[in-house]
């Protein structure tokens, strides 16, 4: 072999630095092991406080010396082989930055009914569609308005130098370039957050060509905290507020309006309420207007009773005998008018209506304050607040003149938010403080007010604070989004996943135990076949994992659960290509060659096989990494980085092991094969070509049974990537039936489509809802778990918790399908032209394609048909992901026969084509069974051992196995030959890859 010498460097290299990195891993687990022990009580407790206070200390302490070199705790951290979230636990989140408020903001809040009712229409269109929304807004509008122009909408001097004369193709263009730009900050601003947020090696990318950012957030154990600041836009106003002196009298007018309403229906017919709703809106009209003839001091005192529910409805503004809506919904507060917080969306619907709106000032706007009064029956009430609007609408100060903020704690000792202002703010502030001596300011963020603080005096230098019955944690966050600045446009969460801890220790367990158990029948598989051959391949295999392991700690690659299934996968085409390699030296050793001849030709030989067949896997599994996500992304990149090292591993550090093993006096101290081997596959004559017709008939029939299992069971067994809505996985003490816990969330989820089925041990169900799945907010978030917990109320007493979830928006589910789709046909493309250029014959690009699509009708077949007889596996990301690994699987075996094929035409030239086929087909028929036999066994264990996540993705492993041996003997070369006129036309190939001697 040339360049033996670069090759044992390069290894030795390799080796070196992943020992390196791989290192990192070990002292982070022990300091972490000495944080335990620290923390562990006398009665074996530990005390997890003291364990992450000793870990605080040594934070930035040196905990490792590396030929001198000192890495510090956090160093190590952000250095070792960092786990996944199914195998740690922690949050995954795919945000979409809204482009509605940035159109909105674009056109300058011009009045255009046609520019409205564009918005609105595609906003619906969206829910279903694929478009991009701008080309949808234009779409809509063009069909509302056919003759107008853009240029009237969004010409101003401040958007991107638009005039009244730009076409509407420049403005499409300019919207588009801000939304770009809205999304690069969004970005930006939320990596700010995230930094600032703790959490141990995040990650957070753009999805190119879409407006979605994708986050994952390892060991996060507090998701409503982390929706809060990824959510939050950071919208930070100050206002003038309206005294409940000004506005009391408007609510007379309120009241006046309530009380003619009340009159129409009566002479409508219409049911009375149950007391006078005139009475009860004087009691409370009046009320206000009395505290206008009152100084603020005076009003405050008067109405700082309401300490229970109680006191408030005994307080003489409201009249407890009275029921009518005005007196229901309102009640005084300490700063004014407030009302129950089960009422706020009553109190919302009534001042939606524009014709309470007209009572009121245009001025005028309210806003909810963000904290409950809570009464000491546990009543909870929110204040209403009245903020004073400028001429422009817009506040006299933002959040824009933040300088600096951070939490601190005021003068009681209760956490707050300091804030420093640049020069223009200070001057704003000061001025806003001065013309308001006496009055409140309100302090808002995100249409809420924070905190209404009276003002004093005039305030100078910049300075104020946002107090509040914030926690410390609540705290730091809102100073941590105001630093990091406000968001362009809002942001939704249209795609969660969670994983509980408990969860992510099962899925390391499991994912532990099926990649040694795997390894394990490999590895004896070989020895027991190929004797010392099989040694070298199951060294060259330890290599191997050894490699990807270390690459993936060096490039910072966090390890999954489907990453782990890939590089259990790659075992077997590690193996695969020592089968090649040591069936051809077998090859040549028959025929007489010696043992260094046959060596050299052997290697030789399979070296067109071995890199044609990595090449079309690798196609299939950069496919995947560009149009996966999570999980699939890190499937992909494990199985890449598998390629590339099972071929290193297999092809040159075999061979130095091969070449060491026979130097010299050992020249013949090979054996490849064992007294169980030495017979197998011998003299095998099986007409392949002449069954083909009935395996075209069988493959055809199988098929055409899963389609029409499809239509029995009314579709697809999708799973929640695919259709949308929410699943929950949820652990009992003990076993429950799936069918009773279904029934009792159908009255909770209003008879949407619910799944719950047995996930992955007796006492564990996963629960999958369609139930009001096109609502992607974070209230209907709130709403599904509620219903899920209201559902599970009956169980108490059998403590179900819900140890992950995920939710998948209807718009995200669509996308989803997209993407999958679209990656199936690129593999089928890559492949087609691929094969085309190394076979030189469309024949042989034909053959291999319609192989692949046969053995993915089969594997769809197959779920289809499980589902039909209450075998159920979803179809979702992972089983894309195994799709694709069975079309890199398949086409590696397809390839390798192909590659036979070319050679016995190159040696045969006289001889028909027809003729070639059978046996070149039979001449490979041991490495096929080898092969086929050394990954069902790394599939089994997955089956078996690797936990419900992977249950489908191994099944579908398979059953893609084996239907990828069948075609390639029943399908791809019958068709190369079917679609060949034989007895005119000899196929004249390529010359095979032949790698250096």
């Amino acid at each position: 072999m040339r360049n033996k010498g670069f090759i044992l460097v390069l290894t030795v290299v390799v080796s070196v630095l992943c020992l390196y990195y791989l290192s990192f891993s070990l002292v982070s687990k022990g300091v972490e092991e000495d944080a335990t022990r620290f923390a562990t009580t006398k009665t074996g407790q530990v005390d997890h406080y003291k364990k992450q206070s000793y870990l605080d200390s040594v934070w930035k302490a040196p905990v490792f010396n590396f030929l001198g070199a000192e890495y510090t705790y956090q160093e190590i951290k952000e250095s070792e082989l960092s786990l996944g979230l199914d195998l740690k636990g922690g949050m995954h989140v795919t945000l979409e930055v809204s482009p509605v408020e940035i159109i909105k903001a674009m056109a300058g809040g011009r009045k255009d009914a046609a520019f409205e009712q564009a918005i609105a229409r595609a906003q619906k269109l969206q829910t279903t569609s694929q478009e991009n929304f701008v080309d949808l807004f234009y779409r809509s509008y063009r069909e509302l308005q056919p003759n107008g122009k853009l240029a009237s909408i969004f010409a101003n001097s401040t958007t991107r130098n638009l005039s009244y004369n730009s076409t509407d193709k420049e403005v499409l263009a300019a919207i588009n370039k801000e939304v770009d730009d809205a999304v690069a900050r969004s970005f930006n601003i939320l990596r700010t957050r995230i930094d600032k947020f703790g959490v141990n090696q995040p990650n957070i990318q753009h999805l190119k060509g879409t407006n979605r950012i994708q986050i994952e957030l390892p060991g996060v154990d507090n998701p409503e905290r982390v929706r809060k600041l990824l959510q939050g836009t950071a919208n930070l106003e100050f206002w003038e507020v309206w005294s409940v002196q000004e506005y009391g009298p408007y609510f007379t007018q309120l009241n006046d309006y309530l009380v003619k309403q009340e009159a129409a229906s009566k002479l409508k017919g219409a049911a009375a309420p149950s007391a006078s709703l005139a009475s009860a809106a004087d009691t409370t009209a009046n009320a206000l207007a009395a505290a206008a003839a009152k100084d603020t001091s005076a009003l405050a005192a008067q109405l700082s009773k309401p300490a229970d529910s109680a006191a408030a409805q005994k307080d003489s503004s409201i009249n407890p005998n009275q029921s009518s809506l005005l007196a229901r919904l309102f009640t005084t507060l300490p700063g004014g008018l407030g009302t129950n917080v089960r009422d706020t969306a009553k109190v919302n619907a009534l001042f939606a209506k524009p014709e309470v709106r007209a009572l009121f000032p245009q001025n005028m706007k309210f806003l909810w304050g963000v904290q409950p009064i809570v009464a000491n029956d546990g009543a909870e009430f929110l204040e209403l607040y009245a903020i004073k609007k400028g001429r422009d609408g817009k506040a006299p100060l933002s959040g824009e003149n933040i300088s600096d903020a951070r939490q601190d704690y005021d003068q009681t000792g209760r956490p707050e938010i300091n804030m420093s202002m640049n020069a223009a703010g200070s001057k704003k502030w000061q001025r806003l403080t001065g013309d308001n001596i006496g009055r409140q300011v309100a302090i808002v963020l995100d249409d809420y007010v924070y905190s209404a603080p009276v003002v004093q005096s005039e305030i100078s230098g910049g300075n104020s604070s946002i107090s509040g019955s914030f926690t410390i944690e609540e705290a730091q966050d809102l100073a941590n989004i105001l630093k990091a600045g406000k968001m362009p446009a809002p942001t939704r969460i249209v795609e969660e996943a969670i994983v509980g801890p408990s969860l992510g220790q099962e899925a390391i367990n499991q994912g532990l135990i099926s990649s040694l158990a795997g390894m394990g029948l490999v590895v004896l598989f070989m020895f027991a076949y190929y004797n010392k051959g099989g040694l070298i391949a199951n060294i060259a295999l330890f290599f191997n994992i050894f490699f990807i392991i270390g690459i993936l700690a060096q490039f910072g690659t966090a390890l999954t659960l489907p990453g782990i299934a890939g590089m259990v996968l790659t075992m077997g085409m590690s193996v695969d290509a020592n089968v090649l390699i040591f069936e051809r030296i077998k090859e040549e050793l028959a025929s007489g060659m010696g043992v260094q001849d046959a060596i050299k030709k052997g290697y030789s030989k399979a070296f067109s096989s071995i890199f044609d067949s990595n090449v079309t896997t690798l196609l299939a599994g950069t496919i995947l990494y560009f149009f996966g996500s999570g999980p699939v992304k890190g499937f992909a990149i494990t199985l890449m980085i598998g390629i590339a090292t099972s071929f290193f591993t297999a092809v040159f550090v075999s061979r130095l092991l091969v070449e060491w093993l026979t130097a010299g006096k050992n020249a013949n101290n090979l054996s490849l094969e064992t007294g169980l081997s030495r017979n197998w596959f011998k003299n095998i004559k099986f007409d392949i070509l002449g069954n083909r017709k009935k395996a075209y008939i069988f493959s055809a029939i199988f098929i055409l049974f899963g389609i029409v299992a499809v239509f029995i069971k009314g579709g697809l067994p999708l799973g929640v990537d695919f259709k949308g809505g929410r699943s929950y996985v949820v652990n009992f003490d003990t076993p429950v039936p799936a069918s009773e816990v279904r029934s009792a969330l159908d009255d909770e989820f209003k008879g949407a489509g619910t799944e719950v089925k047995t996930y992955g041990a007796a006492n564990r169900l996963k629960v999958t809802t369609s139930y009001i799945a096109e609502d992607e907010s974070t209230q209907a978030d709130e709403s599904v778990r509620a219903a899920l917990d209201q559902g599970l109320s009956q169980y108490k007493n059998l403590n179900p918790t819900v140890v992950s979830s995920s939710k998948v928006g209807a718009t995200m589910a669509d996308d989803i399908q997209k993407t999958a789709v679209i990656a199936v046909l690129l593999a089928f493309a890559g492949i087609f032209l691929y094969l085309a250029f190394r076979f030189s014959r469309w024949q042989y690009s034909l053959g291999g394609v319609v192989a692949l699509i046969h053995d993915v009708l089969v594997v769809f077949s197959a779920f289809t048909i499980a589902n039909l007889f209450g075998i159920s596996f979803e179809m979702d990301q992972v089983f894309i992901a195994s799709i694709l690994t069975i079309i890199g699987y398949s086409i590696n075996d397809t390839v390798v026969v192909f590659d036979r094929i070319r050679e016995y035409t190159n040696e045969n030239p006289r001889v028909k084509f027809r003729d070639i086929v059978n046996p070149a087909l039979n001449s490979t028929f041991g490495r096929t069974i080898i092969t086929n036999l050394t990954v069902l066994l790394v599939v089994v264990v997955l089956f078996i051992f690797g936990g419900e996540t992977l249950r489908g993705f191994s099944f579908a492993m398979l059953i893609g196995s084996l239907t990828g041996t069948y075609s390639t003997l029943f399908i791809a070369a019958p068709i190369v030959v079917d679609t060949t006129n034989v007895d005119k036309e000899r196929i004249v190939t390529a010359k095979p890859v032949v790698a250096g001697s």
